[in-house]
């Protein structure tokens, strides 16, 4: 198709529903508008309910990133409650959320975003035959490794978190298992498990060896393991200049700790800038949601059942300071200050958000045996109890896909407002009241659309590289 308008979705090897409308012109997209077509309404289910019920009920939003949902419910009723987690409940709080976070990096490279480029219509380019064999859905050598590799990783999970996904394991004041010196060295070399599978198979050198690269000329002179297959494929087909973002980046701040982050908060737009979240605001003009533009703390979800014609998804658009902001790996990367992000932030695009993503599995590695070195079995894991009273609180987390939080008012003992804003509800949010569209709308301007394609080959490549989890998007 070169002229006219093409609905594209649901997208496969994405969680939830996705659906695009594009607009195409002289066979490339002119306009694009996203849909979240699956309300869920979890933010109205917890008013009324007890404060400490949200740490059950939230996780259940999501079957991927349940740990991070977890974590910024602990945060936002920690907040409400005036309690501070035991440093040592969470050092092990963040190595729990660090595994859930690069499992769901090392399975969206292995078996969501690289089988895209073991397609029939790549048939003939040079690297073809080599994609075929590491990345046929259910087949690939690379995808089994991947399965195997993340499963002997979450035994962690199930030491530390008892299960996965919906733990209860981390709460307001820490952990609720005090890990042993035996379970510390039993984490260790389960880690060095993870980091040979990284090592062998994803980089083909030590991690450290990726994590030092400072310019994009040096990324792309990496030809060894998976990531120099995908740098192979990502030159060959100029995914550097497909789906180029606005530049400007967030991050709520990864893995606090006592002393920090593990990676640090922040705005980037241009040059980093400190984060002030009550400069955020989520716009309803384009969304099946009634009420006006407010903070989430101020916030509601009271869906348009009418779903007036100007609105077109039930997604709401958040706004920081009226302007869009992308979230994920790559700001997390920019925002940290590590030079090789910074270097592709400027281009941005599909090569840049997927290589942020492998540079941040190489250093969350290091980070992860980090905190695992530091468990000292001797301290407390758990401060507390918890002793409601009436006040706000806000958790700020970061999730494998990008900024996510909560925010909660409690009176009288209960739940008055709850509101969430996820990754995907910042990434893939519609347009606001100014016509500016959303950061995936955005990045789709410009794709090419060649003759016949129903679902642009192209447009597949953006909107994977930003990892959407749809059904965390729309509460």
């Amino acid at each position: 198709m070169t002229e006219g308008r093409l609905i594209v979705g649901p997208f496969n090897r994405v969680e939830g529903d996705l659906e695009i409308r594009l607009d195409i012109r002289e066979g490339r997209v002119a306009a694009a508008r996203v849909n979240s077509p699956l309300y869920r309404g979890f933010e109205r289910m917890l008013p009324g309910k007890d404060p400490r019920d949200a740490l059950t009920i939230v996780p259940r939003i999501c079957g991927i990133c349940s740990i991070s949902q977890s974590a910024a419910a602990a945060r936002a009723l920690a907040m409400a409650c005036g309690m501070e987690p035991a440093p040592q409940g969470e050092r092990v709080a963040a190595l729990i959320h660090a595994i859930e976070n690069i499992s769901d990096h090392l399975t969206h490279f292995n078996l969501f975003f690289m089988p895209d480029f073991t397609r029939p219509a790549y048939a003939g380019r040079p690297w073809h035959a080599r994609a075929v064999e590491r990345f046929t859905a259910m087949a690939g050598s690379a995808q089994r490794a991947t399965v195997e590799a993340r499963a002997q990783l979450m035994h962690i999970l199930g030491l530390l978190a008892g299960k996965w996904p919906h733990t209860l394991a981390i709460q307001p004041g820490g952990v609720t298992r005090a890990p042993t010196a035996r379970d510390r060295l039993r984490i260790l070399a389960t880690l060095a498990g993870f980091r040979r599978h990284l090592e062998q198979m994803v980089f083909g050198a030590p991690v450290e060896a990726f994590a030092a690269l400072e310019t994009q000329a040096a990324l792309m002179g990496w030809t060894r393991g998976d990531a120099g297959l995908f740098l192979e494929i990502a030159a060959d087909l100029d995914l550097g200049t497909m789906g180029q973002g606005s530049g400007r980046f967030l991050s709520f701040g990864a893995y606090p700790l006592a002393g920090g982050h593990g990676f640090a908060p922040g705005l980037w737009d241009g040059g980093a800038r400190a984060l002030d979240t009550a400069a955020i605001a989520e716009d309803l003009s384009h969304s099946w949601m009634l009420g006006a533009t407010a903070h989430p703390s101020e916030g509601m979800t009271e869906p348009d059942e009418d779903m007036r014609d100007e609105a077109y998804s039930w997604c709401k658009a958040p706004r920081l300071a009226g302007r869009t902001f992308e979230t994920g790996a790559l700001a997390r990367q920019v925002i940290d200050g590590h030079p090789l992000a910074r270097d592709l932030a400027r281009p941005g695009g599909v090569l840049a958000r997927v290589a942020g993503r492998l540079l941040e599995l190489a250093r969350t590695q290091v980070l992860m045996e980090e905190l695992a070195q530091g468990i000292v079995p001797e301290e407390s894991f758990m401060s507390g109890p918890v002793v409601l009273r009436d006040g706000t609180g806000e958790g700020l987390v970061e999730a494998a896909r990008g900024a996510l939080g909560h925010w909660l008012r409690i009176e009288r003992g209960r739940i008055a407002a709850y509101q969430i804003v996820a990754p995907t509800t910042w990434n893939f949010s519609p347009r606001d009241a100014a016509g500016v569209p959303g950061p995936v709308e955005a990045a789709l301007e410009g794709a090419v659309v060649a003759e016949g394609e129903t679902t642009p080959l192209s447009v597949q490549h953006i909107v994977r590289s930003f990892d959407p989890c749809m059904v965390c998007t729309v509460h």
